[in-house]
C-alpha cells in the first residue's frame, strides 16, 4: 500500500504517518506540505492508494486543490483530514467522492478508528455531514447524533441478531469491515461487548 500525507502541519503529519504505519506497516508513505507539491507527487505516482489530505494547505483555495486532485488521481482514493468541521463544508468535499471526512477535533481513538474503516474498504463521514443530506439533497432522519449511517445500519442489525457474516452480506461489505464498525460502535456507546451495546443503545434512546 501506498499513501500520500498532504498536510502543512509538520507535528500533525508525523502522527498521522506514526498512526497510519501503526494500521498499515507494510505501506509506503509519501510527504507533501502544499498542493503544488501534492499535484507533481500525484503524477511521479500513479500507483498511490489513498490520499490524506487537509483540505487547508497554503497554497490554494480548497475546493479549487481538492477539484484538481481529482482530475489527476485515477483509482486514488481521497481521505480528508481537517480543522474544518461545519456540515457544509463537509458536504461540499464529500461531492468531489471522497471515501472519507475525519474533523482533526475527534479524539485520537475515534480518528484511528475512523482510519480503520476507510483502510478496510469501507467509508467514514461525520453525523453533521450524513444526517442532513440523503437523495437528492433531502434531510435523512433517524441517525442518532454520534454514528455515521453505516454504522445505524449495523447498530439496527446488530439489535436483530444478525451475526456478522448475515450484516457483511445484507450492507454489502466484508466480514472485517463490519467487525470495524462494531468496534467504533462499541467505542461511542461506550460497550464492552454487542450485547451491552443494544441494551445501551435502547436506554440512550438510539433504538425504540
Amino acid at each position: 500500500m501506498k499513501i500520500l500525507i498532504a498536510e502543512d502541519h509538520s507535528l500533525f503529519r508525523e502522527a498521522l504517518m506514526g498512526l497510519l504505519q501503526t494500521l498499515e506497516p507494510e505501506a509506503k508513505i509519501l510527504e507533501s506540505e502544499r498542493y503544488g507539491r501534492t499535484f507533481e507527487l500525484v503524477e511521479q505516482n500513479p500507483d498511490l492508494d489513498y490520499i490524506v489530505l487537509d483540505l487547508d494547505l497554503p497554497d490554494s483555495n480548497w475546493e479549487r486543490g481538492l477539484k484538481t486532485l481529482t482530475e489527476k488521481i485515477n483509482g486514488t482514493k481521497i481521505i480528508v483530514v481537517s480543522a474544518s468541521d461545519d456540515s457544509i463544508t463537509m458536504r461540499r468535499a464529500g461531492e468531489y467522492g471522497i471515501v472519507g471526512y475525519i474533523p482533526k477535533t475527534l479524539d485520537s481513538k475515534i480518528l484511528a478508528g475512523a482510519l480503520k474503516i476507510i483502510l478496510a474498504g469501507g467509508t467514514y463521514m461525520p453525523i453533521k455531514a450524513i444526517g442532513s443530506l440523503g437523495e437528492g439533497g433531502k434531510a435523512e432522519g433517524g441517525i442518532p447524533e454520534g454514528l455515521t449511517k453505516r454504522q445505524n445500519e449495523v447498530l439496527l442489525l446488530l439489535a436483530q441478531g444478525k451475526s456478522n457474516k448475515q450484516i457483511a452480506y445484507e450492507i454489502g461489505v466484508s466480514e472485517a469491515t463490519v467487525k470495524l464498525h462494531i468496534n467504533a460502535l462499541l467505542r461511542v456507546l461506550g460497550a464492552t461487548n454487542r450485547t451491552q451495546a443494544v441494551i445501551t443503545a435502547q436506554k440512550i434512546g438510539f433504538l425504540k
